[in-house]
Protein backbone atom coordinates (compact mmCIF):
# COMPACT_ATOMS: atom_id res chain seq x y z
CA UNK A 1 0.00 0.00 0.00
CA UNK A 2 1.12 3.76 -0.66
CA UNK A 3 2.53 5.86 1.69
CA UNK A 4 -0.30 8.06 3.41
CA UNK A 5 -3.24 5.94 2.70
CA UNK A 6 -5.81 5.60 5.41
CA UNK A 7 -6.80 2.51 6.41
CA UNK A 8 -8.87 0.56 9.21
CA UNK A 9 -7.43 -2.30 11.15
CA UNK A 10 -8.52 -4.48 14.13
CA UNK A 11 -5.35 -5.78 16.05
CA UNK A 12 -4.25 -7.12 19.47
CA UNK A 13 -0.69 -6.59 20.74
CA UNK A 14 1.04 -9.11 23.19
CA UNK A 15 4.45 -9.08 25.09
CA UNK A 16 5.90 -12.12 23.43
CA UNK A 17 7.79 -13.66 26.64
CA UNK A 18 4.82 -13.54 28.70
CA UNK A 19 1.78 -13.24 26.08
CA UNK A 20 0.17 -10.28 28.15
CA UNK A 21 -2.39 -8.32 26.19
CA UNK A 22 -1.04 -4.43 26.70
CA UNK A 23 -3.24 -3.07 23.71
CA UNK A 24 -6.14 -4.42 21.51
CA UNK A 25 -9.35 -3.14 19.22
CA UNK A 26 -11.20 -6.04 20.09
CA UNK A 27 -13.49 -6.44 23.00
CA UNK A 28 -13.84 -10.05 23.02
CA UNK A 29 -9.67 -10.30 23.74
CA UNK A 30 -10.15 -6.90 25.89
CA UNK A 31 -12.34 -9.47 28.27
CA UNK A 32 -9.89 -11.83 28.58
CA UNK A 33 -6.74 -9.61 29.69
CA UNK A 34 -7.34 -6.97 32.37
CA UNK A 35 -7.56 -4.35 30.21
CA UNK A 36 -10.89 -4.41 29.32
CA UNK A 37 -13.25 -0.71 29.90
CA UNK A 38 -16.77 -0.94 29.47
CA UNK A 39 -16.81 2.89 29.02
CA UNK A 40 -14.04 1.92 26.06
CA UNK A 41 -15.77 1.20 22.61
CA UNK A 42 -13.42 -1.34 20.77
CA UNK A 43 -13.70 -0.33 16.93
CA UNK A 44 -10.87 -0.91 14.21
CA UNK A 45 -8.21 1.88 14.40
CA UNK A 46 -7.44 4.20 11.79
CA UNK A 47 -3.85 4.20 10.23
CA UNK A 48 -1.98 6.09 7.66
CA UNK A 49 0.45 4.25 5.62
CA UNK A 50 3.90 4.66 6.48
CA UNK A 51 3.44 8.36 8.75
CA UNK A 52 4.61 6.59 12.28
CA UNK A 53 1.21 6.42 13.46
CA UNK A 54 2.23 2.71 14.92
CA UNK A 55 5.30 1.25 15.87
CA UNK A 56 7.82 1.51 13.07
CA UNK A 57 8.04 -2.23 12.68
CA UNK A 58 4.43 -2.48 12.46
CA UNK A 59 4.46 0.52 9.88
CA UNK A 60 6.86 -1.31 7.53
CA UNK A 61 5.11 -4.33 7.30
CA UNK A 62 1.70 -2.53 6.84
CA UNK A 63 3.96 -0.76 3.33
CA UNK A 64 3.84 -4.47 1.99
CA UNK A 65 0.31 -5.54 2.93
CA UNK A 66 -2.88 -5.80 1.13
CA UNK A 67 -6.70 -5.60 2.57
CA UNK A 68 -7.96 -8.80 3.82
CA UNK A 69 -4.39 -10.23 5.13
CA UNK A 70 -4.20 -11.30 9.00
CA UNK A 71 -0.82 -11.15 9.71
CA UNK A 72 1.05 -12.32 13.08
CA UNK A 73 4.02 -10.66 13.34
CA UNK A 74 7.46 -10.07 15.81
CA UNK A 75 8.36 -6.67 16.38
CA UNK A 76 12.08 -6.41 18.10
CA UNK A 77 12.63 -4.03 20.60
CA UNK A 78 14.41 -1.60 18.60
CA UNK A 79 11.16 -1.02 16.12
CA UNK A 80 9.15 -0.87 18.71
CA UNK A 81 9.77 0.75 22.45
CA UNK A 82 13.43 0.78 22.07
CA UNK A 83 15.99 -0.83 24.56
CA UNK A 84 15.96 -0.53 28.17
CA UNK A 85 18.71 2.33 29.28
CA UNK A 86 19.65 1.71 32.90
CA UNK A 87 20.64 5.50 33.14
CA UNK A 88 16.99 6.22 33.22
CA UNK A 89 16.21 4.24 36.70
CA UNK A 90 16.46 6.76 39.03
CA UNK A 91 16.41 6.84 42.95
CA UNK A 92 14.60 9.48 44.31
CA UNK A 93 13.91 10.69 47.94
CA UNK A 94 10.06 9.70 48.74
CA UNK A 95 9.61 13.09 50.59
CA UNK A 96 9.82 14.61 46.62
CA UNK A 97 6.49 13.41 46.62
CA UNK A 98 4.76 15.63 48.89
CA UNK A 99 1.76 15.00 50.12
CA UNK A 100 1.20 11.85 48.20
CA UNK A 101 4.61 10.29 49.55
CA UNK A 102 2.83 7.72 51.78
CA UNK A 103 0.16 6.70 48.99
CA UNK A 104 2.77 5.91 46.37
CA UNK A 105 3.06 1.86 46.18
CA UNK A 106 5.32 -0.39 43.47
CA UNK A 107 3.67 -0.42 39.49
CA UNK A 108 2.49 3.38 40.27
CA UNK A 109 2.91 5.39 37.03
CA UNK A 110 4.20 9.00 38.41
CA UNK A 111 5.06 12.56 37.04
CA UNK A 112 7.32 14.13 38.50
CA UNK A 113 10.80 16.42 36.53
CA UNK A 114 8.41 17.38 33.80
CA UNK A 115 9.07 13.47 33.24
CA UNK A 116 6.69 9.94 33.30
CA UNK A 117 7.81 6.82 34.87
CA UNK A 118 6.79 3.94 36.90
CA UNK A 119 7.61 2.69 40.46
CA UNK A 120 9.85 -0.28 40.35
CA UNK A 121 10.19 -0.43 44.88
CA UNK A 122 10.30 1.65 47.45
CA UNK A 123 12.86 1.14 50.62
CA UNK A 124 14.66 3.03 53.40
CA UNK A 125 12.71 6.42 52.35
CA UNK A 126 13.05 5.66 48.89
CA UNK A 127 11.58 5.30 45.56
CA UNK A 128 13.05 3.56 42.57
CA UNK A 129 11.44 5.15 39.45
CA UNK A 130 11.87 3.50 35.69
CA UNK A 131 11.92 5.98 33.14
CA UNK A 132 11.96 3.36 30.12
CA UNK A 133 8.57 2.68 28.68
CA UNK A 134 7.41 -0.18 30.22
CA UNK A 135 8.00 -2.45 27.11
CA UNK A 136 11.27 -1.09 26.51
CA UNK A 137 13.56 -4.14 25.67
CA UNK A 138 10.51 -6.47 24.68
CA UNK A 139 9.97 -8.51 21.56
CA UNK A 140 6.06 -7.83 21.03
CA UNK A 141 3.43 -9.41 19.18
CA UNK A 142 1.05 -8.36 16.83
CA UNK A 143 -1.71 -9.94 15.17
CA UNK A 144 -3.43 -7.37 12.55
CA UNK A 145 -6.67 -7.84 10.43
CA UNK A 146 -6.42 -5.10 7.56
CA UNK A 147 -10.03 -4.30 7.42
CA UNK A 148 -10.18 -1.83 4.74
CA UNK A 149 -8.98 1.10 2.86
CA UNK A 150 -10.62 4.94 3.03
CA UNK A 151 -11.13 6.02 -0.86
CA UNK A 152 -13.79 8.52 -0.80
CA UNK A 153 -13.18 11.99 0.64
CA UNK A 154 -16.72 11.51 2.74
CA UNK A 155 -15.04 8.20 4.66
CA UNK A 156 -11.65 10.14 5.06
CA UNK A 157 -13.18 13.10 6.76
CA UNK A 158 -16.07 11.23 8.89
CA UNK A 159 -12.77 9.25 10.06
CA UNK A 160 -9.98 11.83 10.41
CA UNK A 161 -12.61 13.66 12.82
CA UNK A 162 -13.39 10.52 14.48
CA UNK A 163 -9.73 10.01 15.73
CA UNK A 164 -9.16 13.38 17.32
CA UNK A 165 -12.42 14.34 18.98
CA UNK A 166 -13.48 11.92 21.66
CA UNK A 167 -17.54 11.81 20.86
CA UNK A 168 -19.64 9.30 19.31
CA UNK A 169 -19.39 9.63 15.82
CA UNK A 170 -22.91 9.54 15.14
CA UNK A 171 -23.13 12.97 16.85
CA UNK A 172 -20.67 14.61 14.73
CA UNK A 173 -22.30 15.95 11.65
CA UNK A 174 -19.92 16.64 8.43
CA UNK A 175 -21.22 17.99 5.11
CA UNK A 176 -19.00 18.38 2.43
CA UNK A 177 -19.99 20.85 0.07
CA UNK A 178 -16.66 20.64 -2.09
CA UNK A 179 -14.59 22.99 -1.98
CA UNK A 180 -15.81 23.51 2.02
CA UNK A 181 -16.50 20.99 4.57
CA UNK A 182 -18.72 21.66 7.44
CA UNK A 183 -18.18 19.88 10.80
CA UNK A 184 -21.36 20.14 13.40
CA UNK A 185 -20.03 19.44 16.76
CA UNK A 186 -22.74 18.29 19.68
CA UNK A 187 -22.84 20.19 22.77
CA UNK A 188 -21.22 17.36 24.67
CA UNK A 189 -18.19 18.38 22.92
CA UNK A 190 -17.97 22.50 23.72
CA UNK A 191 -16.52 22.33 26.74
CA UNK A 192 -14.07 19.47 26.18
CA UNK A 193 -10.48 20.74 27.15
CA UNK A 194 -8.28 22.08 24.61
CA UNK A 195 -10.87 21.88 22.16
CA UNK A 196 -9.56 24.77 19.99
CA UNK A 197 -6.13 23.00 19.51
CA UNK A 198 -8.49 19.62 18.74
CA UNK A 199 -10.18 21.83 16.04
CA UNK A 200 -6.45 22.64 14.48
CA UNK A 201 -5.23 19.46 14.64
CA UNK A 202 -8.71 18.24 12.64
CA UNK A 203 -7.87 20.53 10.34
CA UNK A 204 -4.22 20.08 9.91
CA UNK A 205 -5.32 16.32 9.58
CA UNK A 206 -7.98 17.13 7.00
CA UNK A 207 -6.16 19.55 4.52
CA UNK A 208 -2.87 16.87 4.35
CA UNK A 209 -5.36 13.80 3.34
CA UNK A 210 -8.23 15.18 1.07
CA UNK A 211 -6.97 17.71 -1.19
CA UNK A 212 -10.07 18.91 -2.67
CA UNK A 213 -11.13 20.89 0.52
CA UNK A 214 -9.77 24.07 0.77
CA UNK A 215 -11.84 25.45 3.85
CA UNK A 216 -13.34 23.88 6.81
CA UNK A 217 -15.86 25.47 8.81
CA UNK A 218 -16.96 24.31 12.20
CA UNK A 219 -20.25 24.61 13.62
CA UNK A 220 -21.57 24.53 17.02
CA UNK A 221 -25.12 25.09 18.14
CA UNK A 222 -26.85 25.68 20.98
CA UNK A 223 -30.16 23.90 21.05
CA UNK A 224 -33.16 26.05 23.33
CA UNK A 225 -34.01 23.45 26.58
CA UNK A 226 -37.60 22.68 26.77
CA UNK A 227 -38.94 23.53 29.82
CA UNK A 228 -39.87 20.89 32.38
CA UNK A 229 -43.21 20.51 34.04
CA UNK A 230 -43.39 20.93 37.55
CA UNK A 231 -43.40 16.87 39.23
CA UNK A 232 -46.91 17.41 41.45
CA UNK A 233 -45.13 17.59 45.09
CA UNK A 234 -45.65 14.68 47.27
CA UNK A 235 -47.92 15.16 50.44
CA UNK A 236 -45.69 15.98 53.70
CA UNK A 237 -46.01 13.53 56.18
CA UNK A 238 -48.09 14.40 59.40
CA UNK A 239 -45.49 15.08 62.14
CA UNK A 240 -45.86 13.02 64.68
CA UNK A 241 -46.35 15.26 68.16
CA UNK A 242 -43.45 16.03 70.12
CA UNK A 243 -42.82 15.34 73.50
CA UNK A 244 -40.98 17.14 75.97
CA UNK A 245 -40.08 14.95 79.07
CA UNK A 246 -39.48 17.08 82.27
Amino acid sequence: MEKGSLILIDYTAKVKDSDEIFETTVEENAKKSNLYDPDVKYEPRLVSIGEGWVLKGLDEILTTSKIGDNLNVDIPPDKAFGMRDPNKVRMIPQRKFGDKADEIKAGDVVDIDDRRGFVRFIGSGRVQVDFNHRLAGKTLNYNVNILKVLKTDEEKAASLVKRRLIVEGDKVGISFIKPELVITLPEEAFMIDGLQVIKKAISTDLFKFIPNIESIKFLEIYNKSKPTSKAKEEPKAKEEPKIQKK
